[in-house]
């Protein structure tokens, strides 16, 4: 048994900030005053190479930092440098490509670089078990018996046994305080991260459930750049998706093995963390740099500033000084830190080394952080309704639920968001929070004819049975999210197919779809049926899916695009013909870039090529609507382009970002320049006190309105974010 040990090396460590930032992440510091974290891991796994090399995966930018830490170590590693992290899964892909390419035999066993095991001999025989087993086939992972209901890790449930591992019979994500007792209960175990398996294993299992996840780390490495230790991975690791490689394979694998371990363990994850494995005085504090503490208990002080820190009755608080930078909070709170580094990005700070012009790629990143550490946390923990079930309409300032009916639309867009966020892979309990969302709309706004009512109360009872045509359009589209992520679930694809079958009552004269309201004869119902339609056919391919998609199409080309002047209008007759009066006068920016992504879209998923122009004149329409003071498209437009309205709502914003991307990619002229400065105009809108919230509406002036964030917007914002993760 030859094992690899492959020593991952990429995570950021924000809610170690101030000590971790990004140009020097947590596992290149010494939290103990001695090695580094990464230090102490390389030594801990070093001898399980014996005559064989490291590996290291790590960011091409850190390759300085590596070679010196190694060196002050005297040990040697090949380093594997991403041109931009993309999450374990690529990464793992990465290393078990390297190492099969030179002995298909050999066992990798992956490991965290910033993680604290005292014991490193137990860390060493539990990996030579895990090897045993790995070398029969399994991937295994460390299990770690808890020690008490922790909420930071996710847990894992074993199954039957199978020598000394046991199979895994479930990966569980992130839980509240009560299922983490739960767990107890039920012999779950912690999951530590570290993973064993023999590389060609691993590999194979990556193409068969993640091929695109295993070709571009493949080529990667075939097109990498070797100069001594250093192998510089190809562009084509930026084809890889974001992902975890618990969502990419390990939920999906019928190879998943777990070994259950009782050594001392802890992921170092926040400062709570670093509380709990120091070394305590007798008050339980944890005291490092020019510090005095008196008649305090159970703190944790590190000064690395200029200054003496001293503290009198203080207990539970977190302390720590930088020379640039002070950090205090309660050490419950430590995972919370995270909001305050989002925080700082958003001021554009020194300390997150974020230049004062702004790329694209420095966008890409910001939107992400914004998106992932403060947005889809708070709206899941304070935006959720766990007394009664799905989500609230929307948050005040201060991030306090506002109390209303709920619309249909809300359930739907909420369940999509967590959906995706959860196909993609992000840490969070995004799963469970899709789940949350569709299930509390499948329980209380269904009709018996497959439609679904418009608003009900936070209990459930129903306030109004309209099936209104945008509702059901989001319903489908939920459905199509959510069905991606928990395909046992086949309820929701006969939901689905029900409501597909009750869309008919809504026909319109001809072709489309009547809405129930006042302006029967829109284009917007009709587009978002259309993006509901493409979810389903990329989902499934299903005949009738195309079909729709293609109905929808070819109204929008025959009736709703103007073919002189290329925009599009969003009230019509029953003939489909623009509307009388001022009806049929208007034209909204943010749905001529709405509707160009969607032709796009289509184009792409139909293999229809021919709407290139129509897309290129929806853009310019969209264009014409940007006021360039406020970096802002206005919510309205007369058909000849002059000004209806002013104001400026924060999804047009979006929209026009996601799409000018889009045509970025296209090579569409100054589409490059027009996305940049769409994010730092939409950016103005989440710049908000309190991380994850938004303003909704801007006046002609350049003023936002105080008002409370709508949750609905989510669905808007998730969607220029997901542009942005292609841009190279």
């Amino acid at each position: 048994m030859r094992i690899y040990p492959v020593i991952m090396c990429g995570g950021a460590g924000s809610r170690l900030w101030p000590v971790s930032r990004p140009s020097r992440p947590k596992q290149f510091v010494s939290l103990d005053g001695q090695a580094t974290i990464f230090q102490h891991t390389v030594e801990r796994v070093a001898a399980l190479a014996a005559d064989r090399s490291l590996v290291v995966v790590s960011g091409a930018r850190y390759e300085a930092i590596l070679s010196r830490q190694l060196a002050e170590v005297g040990l040697e590693a090949s380093m594997l440098l991403e041109p931009e992290p993309r999450d374990s899964g690529p990464a793992m892909a990465a290393a078990a490509a390297y190492v099969a390419e030179t002995d298909p035999d050999g066992i990798i066993a992956v490991v965290a670089s910033d993680h604290h095991v005292p014991d490193a001999d137990a860390f060493r025989r539990a990996i030579a078990v895990a090897g045993q087993a790995a070398a029969e086939g399994w991937i295994v992972t460390l299990g770690v018996r808890p020690t008490g209901p922790a909420t930071a890790y996710g847990y894992i449930r074993p199954g039957p046994a199978s020598g000394e591992v046991l199979q895994v019979d479930q990966f569980v994500e992130k839980p509240d305080l009560n299922r983490a007792l739960a767990f107890l209960d039920q012999g779950c175990l912690w999951n530590s991260g570290n993973f064993v398996a023999r590389a060609t294993t691993l590999l194979e299992e990556i193409a068969r459930h993640a091929p695109g996840l295993a070709e571009a780390a493949g080529e990667a490495l075939r097109s990498a750049r070797r100069t001594g230790r250093s192998i510089r991975l190809g562009d084509a690791f930026l084809d890889a998706p974001r992902i975890s490689i618990d969502y990419a394979l390990m939920e999906k694998t019928d190879k998943a093995a777990v070994l259950p371990v009782a050594f001392s363990w802890s992921d170092l994850g926040a400062w709570d963390a670093i509380h709990a494995v120091g070394e305590h005085d007798d008050a339980g504090n944890v005291v490092s740099g020019n510090a005095i503490l008196v008649d305090s208990h159970d703190c944790l002080i590190r000064n690395d500033g200029p200054l003496r820190v001293a503290g009198v009755g203080l207990h539970d608080l977190a302390i720590v000084a930088e020379p640039d930078a002070l950090l205090i909070c309660g050490l419950d709170s430590s995972q919370s830190v995270k909001l305050i580094v989002d925080r700082l990005t958003a001021a554009q700070a020194r300390e997150l080394d974020v230049p004062a012009e702004l790329t694209l790629t420095a966008w890409r990143d910001r939107y992400e952080d914004w998106l992932k550490a403060s947005a889809l946390p708070l709206w899941w923990t304070l935006g959720a309704d766990f007394d009664h079930g799905g989500f609230h309409e929307a948050l005040d300032e201060h991030a306090r639920p506002i109390q209303a009916g709920r619309r249909s639309r809300v359930q739907t867009r909420q369940a999509y968001v967590y959906a995706v966020a959860a196909a993609q892979g992000w840490s969070g309990p995004w799963r469970q929070a899709a789940l949350h969302g569709l299930d509390f709309f499948l329980a209380h706004y269904a009709r018996e004819d497959g439609r679904y009512a418009a608003l009900v109360a936070p209990d459930g009872a129903v306030l109004d049975d309209t099936p209104v045509l945008y509702d059901q359009a989001f319903a489908l589209l939920a459905m199509a999210a959510v069905s991606r992520i928990a395909p046992e679930r086949t309820d929701i694809g006969d939901r689905a197919a029900a409501l597909l079958k009750g869309l008919e009552l809504m026909r319109a004269p001809g072709r489309g779809f009547r809405e129930n309201g006042p302006w029967p004869f829109q284009a917007n119902a009709q587009m978002h049926l259309l993006e509901s339609a493409l979810a389903w056919f990329e989902l499934t391919g299903g005949a009738q899916w195309g079909e729709l998609a293609d109905e929808i199409v070819a109204l929008a080309l025959d009736r709703f695009v103007d073919p002189k002047s290329g925009i599009l209008r969003e009230v019509y007759d029953e003939t489909w013909s623009p509307a009388a009066g001022d009806d049929g006068r208007f034209i909204e920016p943010g749905h001529q870039f709405e509707w160009a992504w969607l032709l796009h879209s289509w184009s792409r998923l139909r293999g229809d090529r021919a709407v290139g122009e129509t897309i290129e004149g929806l853009v310019k329409a969209g264009r014409a609507g940007v006021d360039a003071a406020r970096d802002a498209a206005v919510d309205e437009l007369w058909a000849d382009l002059s000004v209806r309205s002013a104001r400026a709502r924060l999804w047009p914003q979006t929209e026009r970002l996601r799409t000018e991307v889009m045509m970025a990619e296209r090579g569409f002229a100054n589409a490059t320049e027009e996305a940049g400065q769409a994010a730092r105009g939409l950016w103005r809108y989440l710049d908000t006190t309190v991380p994850g919230l938004w303003r909704d509406k801007q006046t002609a002036e350049g003023d936002f309105l105080e008002e409370p964030a709508p949750a609905s917007s989510l669905y808007h914002i998730l969607g220029a974010v997901m542009a942005l993760q292609g841009v190279r």
